[in-house]
């Protein structure tokens, strides 16, 4: 295990970590909005390091990086770049990139802006950079507007106001709120989520909920030709139990980006509790490692 800083800009370092074999092609994990890297459980990080040297990072705001918003406000599409920036420090020309909720925002812009650099991309949890609409089996068309939204009760949560809850009380809040993330099919342990926050809050040196990345500017971001001709081969992953963008959103996402394939995970929803790993990196792996194959040198070569 490797961890590095990297400095983005005089005001942006970023925290990364890189495990794995340094001659496995790179796999660059992305997570959502808030979320420090230490956010992707250590199970399926294991699982993906069998096969690939993965690289995993906390954005601005969150984790050990630089929480500099305030005095020096960023848009969402300079958290795209910062993923460049990682990849360019660790000297990887070409990586997979996985990204979950904003991540899989920030992948699709990959996918869209930087696509000489992706060997493949996951997306999960997230919505369609695109203004397509979702087009159905009986030839109606939905439009982007009028897909799903947000589970009422993540709304609710979300509008009540930022207070300093203490160590225990935020490791309370965020109990709660992986309960209503984590869907309704999947058995919820709250131990395991806690220990998980414990560990976060430890890695950072504060328990303060970032929320800068809600703020930010999210101006920009529609890449709707790019992702309709890529040429990036890119898995969907399918949550029947997401809350943040419920089917069908990665129906959607599945048509707008170019050969996309789509995959479900049984009972998953916004969160990866153990129940998920398994399938989960199984499904990237298949994913990865068919688009390694081709350059992987023969046996005896």
């Amino acid at each position: 295990m490797n961890e590095r800083f990297v400095q983005v800009n005089p005001t942006a370092r970023l925290w990364s970590e890189v495990r794995g074999a340094p001659q496995d092609s790179a796999l660059l994990l992305i997570m959502g909005a808030g979320a420090s890297g230490l956010g992707w459980p250590e199970e399926l990080i294991d699982a993906l390091a069998v096969s690939h040297r993965i690289i995993r990072y906390d954005h601005r705001d969150t984790g050990r990086s630089s929480w500099s918003f305030e005095t020096h406000p960023y848009r969402i599409v300079d958290l795209a770049s910062d993923a460049i920036a990682v990849l360019d420090a660790h000297e990887v020309e070409r990586a997979h990139v996985v990204g979950l909720s904003m991540g899989g925002m920030l992948a699709q812009l990959l996918i869209a802006d930087h696509p000489e650099r992706l060997l493949s991309a996951t997306v999960m949890g997230t919505c369609a950079l695109s203004s397509t609409p979702l087009s159905h089996p009986d030839g109606s068309r939905t439009p982007v507007d009028r897909l799903p939204p947000v589970d009422a009760r993540l709304l609710e949560m979300w509008s009540r106001p930022q207070e300093d809850r203490g160590l225990e009380g935020e490791l309370d809040h965020r109990v709660e709120h992986w309960r209503l993330l984590n869907g309704d099919r999947i058995p919820f342990d709250p131990e395991e989520f806690r220990a998980s926050e414990r560990r976060i809050i430890e890695h950072s040196g504060r328990y303060e909920a970032p929320m800068t990345h809600g703020r930010a500017d999210h101006s920009g971001m529609n890449r709707t030709e790019e992702l309709a001709r890529t040429e990036v081969p890119t898995l969907v992953i399918s949550a029947p139990a997401e809350p943040v963008f419920p089917p069908p959103h990665a129906d959607h996402l599945a048509q707008v980006i170019a050969g996309a394939r789509l995959v479900e995970i049984p009972g998953m929803g916004h969160a990866l509790p153990r129940a998920v790993h398994a399938p989960l990196a199984t499904a990237i792996l298949d994913h990865t490692l068919a688009t390694d194959a081709p350059v992987r040198p023969e046996p005896g070569s």
